[in-house]
């Protein structure tokens, strides 16, 4: 049987954060993920803040609290560039990635998820790039299928049916959605396998425990 995955590498996309002679996109020390058993990824969280040039940032945007919300995430991450000309991210959008990364359950980030969150969203936006080849901004039904199976999850066709009905409108895929996309699947999976102890691609849920996963993201 296949088993739900996140296989791909994080990205090559080049950007600059405000005020760093800094090239990003390259892959972050420690947030590749490696592939466990059953297809499923296993993800670092070893990061060191010492001489790192984005805890500068990290730290202007976070505030007083040395944590990210979501509104402060929409607004660095519009500020970044990372988006390109593309519409900056909703704060629903940034709400999901907070909690796709959340495992303290606060509703924010601090800057081991927020360079690990960088690095996600470089790889998906290199892939999003790959597929708009006509830079429109948007990507079609077909399109979003192929990036789907190129990150590694294998999916039936109607669990992609579904994913693309929602997350189209009037057919065609913008980027804020493509990312919220990636960031559920992403968030979804690691839920699911944290509890499939034996990765064989079975669980049994508690319905409250299946609400939390689920409401959560």
């Amino acid at each position: 049987m296949a088993y739900p995955g996140y296989g791909g590498a994080f990205g090559s996309f080049s950007g600059q954060m405000p005020g760093m002679q800094m090239q990003m996109g390259q892959p972050v020390p420690g947030t590749g993920p490696n592939l466990l058993r059953g297809g499923y990824p296993a993800y670092s969280d070893s990061y060191s803040s010492v001489g790192d040039p984005m805890w500068t940032y990290f730290t202007a945007v976070a505030g007083q609290d040395g944590e990210v919300d979501a509104e402060e995430l929409q607004k660095c991450l519009t500020q970044s560039g990372i988006n390109g000309t593309y519409s900056p991210f909703s704060l629903e959008t940034c709400r999901i990635m907070i909690a796709m990364l959340d495992r303290d359950y606060t509703g924010k980030m601090g800057f081991n998820e927020f360079k690990e969150l960088w690095a996600a969203l470089n790889a998906w936006k290199q892939n999003f790039i790959t597929i708009d080849q006509d830079h429109s901004g948007t990507v079609e039904h077909h399109e979003l299928n192929q990036a789907i199976a190129a990150m590694g999850y294998r999916l039936s066709p109607q669990t992609l049916t579904a994913i693309v009905k929602r997350y189209s409108k009037n057919g065609r895929i913008f980027f804020d959605d493509y990312v919220a996309c990636c960031v559920k699947l992403r968030a979804l999976t690691d839920f699911f396998r944290r509890r499939d102890h034996l990765q064989q691609g079975v669980v049994n849920f508690v319905y409250d425990d299946f609400l939390q996963g689920t409401m959560a993201i």
